[in-house]
């Protein structure tokens, strides 16, 4: 019944040549389930998305700190998002960006369309033709939305997962795709996935406000990948701001911080050396030994790499404590 359906939703699109040219001529055929949200607490806005189509993230996800998060997928539009962010950014509603959008597009019916905006205002939009299953459902700072799905419960259950999950934005956008997952997903089945966060309004330091920025090309199970790699950069957060003490001379949250990242990737040399450089750092040296030893006989480059450090003055301990750290892998 699906395959039929598909085959007909076709044909009635290519039954206008000048349409489907205006379509497929520069297009991407991406059909997908994704969300866009704002946290009400934090003020940060993200979208998330998952496809069987190759590096979705490029095409489909959009955000932009002070101004909102896009989302444009089925037949996509790809100017949807830098336009669209403009439009939000120089002060227009979701709404008002959806309806400009979708009004001047010849190709409404098969696009589909969900913005939030830095005040929290959700707007979606669905075209007629966009292939089965396909829909969407907005709450109150989010929506969720899906196309060319095994199943037609596929955005309620990411609307219900999203709407009762806890924590981290980043993380609640994460459970949504999960549970699009669960209820069957891309009818074709999953290739690609992509995972922005940003605050909810604009330092001027473009570095800054892209919390979250991460992407799964291609992979036979793009959101574990994802998930792993949400769990690796809030791990490396700790690891950025245990560099920062370092900058601050603040040992002892640097410490926490190094701590902190090597527990949640305990198997992770870089993380298990720079903990060991900041015990010898703080005076601990016997204490940083084992560590040291650990990453040195794994691979012995980091002991390369330690002679280095003094020179730059980010190894400070005397020239017999040096020795005992580089000796560390033959005790």
């Amino acid at each position: 019944m699906k395959t039929k359906l598909f085959i007909v939703v076709l044909s009635i699109i290519f039954s206008s040549q000048a349409f489907s040219q205006k379509i497929f001529s520069s297009d991407p055929f991406c059909h997908t389930y994704s969300i866009v949200a704002r946290d009400t607490h934090t003020g940060e806005m993200g979208v998330a998305v998952q496809s069987h189509w190759y590096s979705v993230g490029t095409i489909v996800s959009w955000a932009e700190a002070g101004a909102g998060a896009i989302a444009t997928q089925s037949f996509v539009n790809v100017s949807f998002g830098p336009r669209g962010l403009e439009m939000l950014r120089n002060g227009s509603s979701a709404q008002e960006t959806l309806d400009k959008l979708i009004n001047d597009d010849e190709a409404r019916d098969v696009r589909q369309l969900a913005i939030v905006d830095k005040s929290g205002n959700v707007a979606a939009w669905t075209g007629k033709l966009c292939i089965a299953e396909a829909g969407h459902k907005t709450g109150a700072g989010f929506s969720v939305h899906a196309n060319m799905m095994l199943n037609n419960t596929v955005w309620d259950a990411m609307y219900s997962a999203f709407k009762i999950s806890k924590g981290p934005l980043a993380e609640r956008l994460l459970t949504a795709l999960k549970a699009a997952e669960s209820e069957g997903g891309d009818i074709r089945g999953r290739q690609s996935a992509s995972l922005i966060v940003v605050k909810g309004e604009s330092t001027g330091k473009p570095w800054e406000d892209k919390l979250v920025d991460l992407r799964v090309d291609d992979s036979s199970e793009p959101l574990i990948e994802l998930e792993r790699l949400l769990k690796v950069h809030r791990a490396y957060e700790h690891m950025n701001a245990g560099d920062l003490a370092v900058e601050k001379g603040n040992m002892k949250l640097a410490m926490d911080e190094y701590s902190a990242a090597e527990n949640m990737f305990p198997d992770n040399e870089e993380m298990k050396y720079w903990h060991a450089v900041t015990l010898a750092n703080n005076g601990s040296v016997q204490e940083s030994l084992p560590l040291f030893k650990e990453v040195f006989v794994k691979n012995n480059n980091w002991k390369i790499l330690t002679t280095r450090l003094p020179k730059v003055n980010l190894l400070n301990v005397s020239e017999s404590d040096l020795q005992k750290i580089l000796a560390a892998a033959e005790n």
